[in-house]
């Protein structure tokens, strides 16, 4: 089994400085996948690194 990175809410929110309760929202909206366990939430590094890159603006 491959190794994977999971990252906590406060620290996926630090890297996007954002609130932590913007992080909890978007997980809730199903905009960032998350992976539960027990009551914490989890974010997987590739999830994050593929929901900056469909957030980024196209510069002309």
């Amino acid at each position: 089994m491959s190794q994977t990175t999971l990252l906590k809410v406060s620290e996926v929110a630090q890297v996007l400085k954002l609130n932590i309760l913007t992080v909890y929202q978007y997980i809730r909206q199903e905009k960032l996948s998350a992976v539960k366990i027990g009551r914490n939430y989890r974010i997987e590094e590739k999830d994050l690194r593929g929901f900056i890159e469909e957030h980024k603006v196209k510069s002309k």
